[in-house]
């Protein structure tokens, strides 16, 4: 995943963990997304892993 990609996805994540975070009621797939955020904000190396899960997620949703 590019640079191009990878900034709009933090973007998402960090605005819908604060969205979350902020209601108080945080569900486990709310808790994931803000996982991911910190997976993208932090760039450490499992970020290539979760790159790879969250493409493949993608590919398979779009196609």
């Amino acid at each position: 995943m590019s640079e191009v990609t990878a900034l709009p996805l933090m973007v998402f994540f960090g605005a819908m963990s604060f969205l979350l975070v902020r209601s108080r009621d945080v569900k486990w797939w709310q808790a994931t997304l803000i996982f991911l955020f910190g997976i993208y904000a932090a760039l450490t190396p499992v970020v290539w892993t979760v790159t790879g899960i969250v493409q493949w997620l993608i590919d398979r949703v779009t196609a």
